[in-house]
Formats: structure tokens, sequence, C-alpha cells
């Protein structure tokens, strides 16, 4: 039901149908997400008091089965053996687009190997939502979900990020975000440039832009945070090509205090050039 407009839902195909739903305000829901839900054999979702909300607000009487982290290995197998038999399952995460940091993708795994058919329904998504509105640049970005607690494991998946092209994006827990904040800013670089998203797409939604050093400088004096955050952090900056007389100097640098294999892959790591091809050059300037 959309307003006093009652809307006759058809029954679906037997598929697995992927519904994007919304990340904060309801009425950020597709007209095909919500004939979707109303036609599904089954809805399964990560919490059920959380989708009811959603199916009431809408009038969808569906009843819903919840399907999570914690009991996936149990309620898959009965799903895929729903869809077997010909039945369609609407599955939902309970805000955003399923399978992004959600269990949901053993299920299309299963359904895939199962040779059932798979089907998205797009819609809202808080990666793309804090991505857009962030002003970094979406030319390329990863999304890397949510980093390690424990701080050591933290900087070292920091680290791996370090050099990635691209705009990251992140999940953080409010409790957690200063203090991952203070490790990008110590690990990626205290003057990249960077994004909050808080709350997005609610009435207390909000957007602060600055760099790493000056957004964990905000959070580590503010009181914690409340609401869902997403992180941008714009790409590394590109660093001129090394000139062929530099690489030379480097490399004989580096064989004066460490063997040739080693010297190369060290020099390797500092250019981005290819160890193979450093290897061979080194050896040439100690041939001449």
């Amino acid at each position: 039901m959309i307003g006093q407009t009652e809307i006759s839902a058809r029954p679906l195909p037997p598929a697995l149908y992927l519904v994007a739903t919304p990340i904060g305000n309801l009425a950020d829901i597709t007209l095909r997400a919500l004939e979707t839900l109303a036609g599904a054999d089954i809805v399964a979702c990560e919490d059920t008091r959380v989708t009811r909300v959603l199916l009431d607000r809408y009038g969808i009487r569906q009843r819903s089965t919840a399907y999570h982290e914690h009991n996936a290995a149990e309620a898959g197998p009965r799903l895929i053996e729903a869809l077997s038999s010909g039945r369609s399952v609407a599955l939902v995460s309970d805000a955003g687009t399923p399978l992004v940091s959600d269990p949901g993708f053993r299920l299309v795994g299963q359904a895939l190997d199962a040779g059932i058919r798979v089907v998205p329904i797009p819609g809202p998504s808080a990666v793309l939502a804090a991505l857009t509105a962030s002003g970094l640049p979406s030319d390329a970005f990863l999304f890397a979900g949510f980093l390690p607690v424990k701080d050591g494991q933290k900087r070292t998946r920091l680290e791996t990020l370090k050099s990635v092209p691209a705009t990251l994006i992140f999940f953080e827990s409010p409790r957690r975000v200063a203090d991952t904040l203070s490790a990008m800013a110590d690990v990626l670089g205290a003057a990249r440039p960077a994004a909050i998203g808080r709350e997005l797409t609610k009435t207390f939604e909000e957007m602060r832009l600055g760099t790493l050093a000056a957004l964990a400088a905000h959070y580590a004096e503010a009181d914690t945070p409340k609401g869902e955050i997403v992180v941008c952090v714009g790409p590394p900056e590109e660093q001129p090509a090394a000139q062929p007389e530099d690489v030379d100097r480097l490399l004989l640098s580096l064989a004066s205090e460490m063997p040739a294999s080693k010297a190369a892959a060290e020099a390797a790591r500092m250019t981005g050039g290819h160890k193979p091809l450093l290897y061979r050059r080194l050896m040439e300037l100690k041939g001449d």
C-alpha cells in the first residue's frame, strides 16, 4: 500500500531476489522492491523486527523468517530447499543492499551451486550514499568493510591499503571511530582528505569533511557519536615516476648494504618497479 492506494502483487517466478531496503528513510525504497517483497513466498531477513517495520509501513502482510550470521548454517539449507521446490525467496538486510557486510553471499553461493536463479533488486546503499556526498574521487573506490578491532591488526590492514589508488570506504562503530581515525592518520597519512558520513538519510544526517588529522582531533575531543558511520578516505597523492638515473643510484646504494636479490626486492618496493628487471639492471651496473 502506497498512501491510500492498495497495489496487488503478482506472484514471482522461483528465484532468490536480493532486495535493497532503506538505510534510514523508509521512503527510499523502489516500487519494484515493494512488489518483490509483497509477491515473494518467503522474506528472509537479518532481524524480523526491523524488517516488520518496513513491511508494516507499506501494508505488506508477508511473514518473514530470520537469516543472519548466527543461524546461516541451519537457515541456509532450508531456504535452498524451498527455492529448489519452486518457491520464491526475497533476501533483505536490516538496511541497504544485501551481501554488503552480511552473510548473504553464502546463500547466493549455495543458490548458484544449486542452479537457482539469483535476481538483484537494486536500491539504497550506504557505501554509495557516503561516497557521492563526500566530494572525494569516485572514478575508482574500494569498499573495505569493517577494520579489525585490535589496534595492531587494524594498522596492519591499513598498511596493505595505503597505496591503493582509489577512495577507500569503511564501516565503523561509533565507539571506535576516534581510535580508527587516529590509526588512519598515522598509517595512511595525516594530510589525506577524508569524510565521515553519519546517520545518512535520517533526521540527524551529517557529513563532516577534513583531513584525517583534523577529523581524528575532532572525534578525540567530541562525545561518542550516535548512529551508523561510514568513513571515506581519498586516494594517495600520485608520486612522480622515478628517473632511470635515480633508480640506478638507489640500486647501487642498496647493493652496498645487502645482497643483490634483496636490494632488487627493496628497490621494487620503493619504486613500484618489477624485481626481475631491477635485478637484471643491477647486474648490468655491477658489470660496468
